[in-house]
């Protein structure tokens, strides 16, 4: 596994790849890369993963053991939480999500591809849009692989 990690994965990827409905050939492709080189994520990812699920539980859509054995699968990947995620959050975080109408929580993942130069894999358009002005390598939708 690389140290560097292979990519930023966001939070929109991840959900794609745990909800069979969802997931395409490009998802399964990064999900191969992450599985081979690791990740990097901000410190809010696992927190949005958590809520995202459990609003599916509330909602119906997964019961509870789905979403345990989905956390136990992403557990058994090398996905590292960016220890330094607070510390730009009020700075250039907050810069990029004036300058590209991001939410912080979307420019955290932005902030994070560009500080460490890796591929932003993202489904939200205007994220994407935002790395790809930026010069990012973009994953997501056709464009993985």
């Amino acid at each position: 596994m690389s140290l560097d990690h292979s990519l930023v994965l966001d939070s929109s990827v991840t959900l794609a790849w745990i909800y069979s409905d969802e997931t395409t050939a490009a998802i399964r492709r990064l999900f191969d890369m992450v599985a081979e080189d690791g990740a990097v994520v901000p410190q809010l990812w696992r927190l949005e993963i958590a809520n995202s699920l459990t609003i599916a539980v509330r909602r119906s859509r997964i019961d509870a053991d789905f979403r345990r054995a989905a956390l136990a699968d992403l557990a058994l990947l090398d996905i590292r939480t960016d220890p330094d995620t607070g510390t730009h959050a009020w700075t250039r975080t907050l810069e990029l999500a004036d300058r590209f109408h991001l939410t912080v929580y979307d420019a955290a993942y932005l902030e994070l591809a560009q500080r460490r130069a890796l591929p932003l894999a993202t489904l939200d358009e205007d994220l994407g849009a935002a790395g790809a002005t930026l010069g990012l390598g973009v994953l997501g939708s056709g464009a993985a692989g």
